[in-house]
């Protein structure tokens, strides 16, 4: 199939950053897709003219409309990275498709900072919740950051300065590689400038005293969450996202989810991962709102139900955890059905009667069985003593794949 849709990373400098190949799909195009900036960049060229559609997601189907049609899409800097092009992936076959490179924002913007790229982390808050930085916030970490638009770095800096890091050194780079470039600097704290919609926010964080940031590998502390009780405690909940394995993309079903510390936990543990948090109780499910908006994970999804009837007509998870109520065999048979093939199931119980269930379901469809205890120090008058908690069985299987699948 010969490539009908091209998709052209352009920067500031136009048509004239464009290579020779871009250039000719460019000028063979019978319809040109893009923003208004895009436009003005390439209005060289004559030939039909579409406007990003609004919402975003509509520009597809705009696309599609088309087909038979020599196609270019214009986008900023490289259109793999935080771009249309992984959307397009998703929506349209390889063959269909010809995508035509460009320096990135982020590029850019590390050789302007003289930061080694691969020692950045690099994220997007466009169209996003700001909060979606906060797992990544830590002494000395640089950011380089896609904005929304000249509202953002304030956003940013208020979120740095609420957790202790107002010294973070802000720096924001307008127009990167064009004419118009500019550059604003100031820490977090004396944040005031009045910047160009149009930029790239780097961020070299500084913690403050006091500072309050978490690791990405698990277990955060209890105290880190809102709850009533009903929390999966902080030892408990690192063995059970180790078992879990959370990665890039994956969907966690968190079923009988309390205040969400396991989907949280599961969300911040890997670039992208997805996790719905299935909860019957409506004080619950607004701690878990809390949660993930401070904890750093604003796209946790919510389902306000009782299972196993709430886990109906759900995407299918690439990993369950199930708290407690396994006792009950209809949850599990759902859960287990629901389950793709090589998926993780995790599930932790303390009562006998859960145990019970666990042990029968491991001598069945096999995996591991754990008994886990946890003692912490309390004091006793002038001494300490270690207090131990009440232990938790855990099972952990994957689940088997067809033969020849």
């Amino acid at each position: 199939m010969t490539a009908w849709l091209h998709i052209i990373g352009i920067g500031e400098d136009g048509i004239a950053g464009l290579s020779k190949e871009a250039l000719l799909a460019l000028a063979k195009s019978d319809v040109i897709v893009g923003g208004k900036r895009h436009h003005e960049l390439t209005k060289e060229i004559d030939a039909e003219r579409v406007n990003w559609p609004s919402p975003f997601n509509a520009m597809v189907e705009t696309i599609k409309t088309h087909k038979g049609k020599s196609v270019v899409v214009l986008v900023t800097g490289d259109p793999l990275w935080y771009s249309v092009g992984s959307k397009f992936n998703n929506e349209f076959s390889f063959d269909e498709m010809k995508i035509y490179p460009q320096v990135s924002a982020f590029q850019w913007a590390a050789i302007r900072m003289g930061w080694r790229i691969a020692n950045c982390d690099t994220l997007t808050i466009h169209g996003r919740a700001v909060e979606q930085i906060v797992p990544y916030v830590a002494p000395n970490v640089q950011l380089l950051i896609l904005t929304k638009d000249n509202t953002s770095p304030k956003a940013v800096a208020n979120l740095l300065l609420a957790r202790g890091f107002g010294n973070s050194e802000l720096t924001v780079l307008a127009h990167l590689g064009g004419d118009k470039e500019q550059r604003f600097e100031a820490l977090a704290k004396d944040w005031k400038h009045v910047v160009p919609d149009f930029h790239t926010l780097a961020v070299k964080c500084v913690a403050g005293k006091g500072a309050k940031y978490y690791g990405r590998t698990g277990g955060l502390p209890d105290e880190a969450f809102e709850h009533d009780g009903q929390l999966t405690k902080r030892v408990i909940r690192s063995a059970s996202i180790s078992q879990l394995r959370p990665y890039q993309d994956a969907l966690l079903w968190d079923v009988g989810a309390g205040c969400g510390s396991v989907a949280i936990e599961w969300m911040r543990g890997a670039r992208g991962a997805r996790a719905i948090a299935i909860e019957a109780n409506e004080e619950r499910s607004a701690m878990i709102d809390k949660n993930s908006i401070i904890l750093g994970t604003p796209n946790l999804q919510q389902i306000e139900g009782s299972a196993p009837q709430a886990l109906q007509d759900l995407p299918t998870p690439d990993a369950i955890f199930i708290g407690g109520g396994i006792n009950s065999d209809k949850l599990f048979d759902v859960a287990w059905n629901s389950l793709r093939e090589g998926g993780r199931l995790v599930a932790n119980a303390v009562t006998l009667e859960s145990e019970a269930t666990l042990v029968s379901l491991h001598a069945k469809y096999g995996g591991s069985l754990d008994r886990i205890s946890v003692s912490e120090a309390v004091g006793i008058g002038r001494f300490n003593a270690m207090k131990p908690a009440m232990s938790v069985m855990q099972w952990a299987v994957t689940k088997p794949q067809a033969i020849g699948a």
